[in-house]
């Protein structure tokens, strides 16, 4: 992951999100920030994924915890995928992979022998002062929503 590890200041990043406009990571400053990225809308795993962010963005918010999705669909496809299955997560959008590559996640992948560049799904928990309090490599989706929420919590 780009060698970033624990305590490291987390890249910042100016990206176009759903609904228009653009968010900042650096513009949370001073609050507690995750950030999942994830390969495509739309598909399975990552649907699951941000629908179980989306019903703990509650507890999130109530922990003072900002959730941001990035992956390199467009805001169209955002704001598609979102109002489908009713998420309430930013979703920001990362076309030229600019976030994606500082967060070293554009990586070589392998399916049925085929490679591929991909995302790798992958999750930072952003402490108030900016930097990584805690990173997930290559993610499974499953119970990972909440894992993340009781790592916030501990913040």
């Amino acid at each position: 992951m780009a060698g970033l590890t624990t305590g490291d200041l987390a890249p910042d990043f100016t990206l176009p999100r759903d609904g228009g406009g653009s968010i900042s990571l650096s513009a949370f400053r001073g609050r507690p920030v995750v950030l999942f990225f994830y390969p495509k809308d739309d598909t399975k795993s990552c649907t699951l994924e941000a629908i179980s962010f989306t019903e703990l963005a509650p507890d999130f918010a109530a922990a003072g915890v900002e959730l941001i999705g990035i992956s390199p669909d467009s805001v169209k496809r955002h704001d598609r995928f979102a109002k489908k299955h009713d998420l309430t997560v930013t979703l920001a959008a990362d076309e030229e992979k600019t976030a994606i590559s500082a967060y070293g996640l554009w990586v070589e992948k392998s399916l049925y022998g085929r490679r591929y560049m991909g995302v790798e799904r992958s999750t930072f928990l952003i402490a108030a002062d900016g930097r990584i309090a805690r990173a997930w490599e290559k993610v499974k989706v499953n119970g990972h929503a909440q894992e993340v929420l009781e790592a916030a919590k501990a913040l």
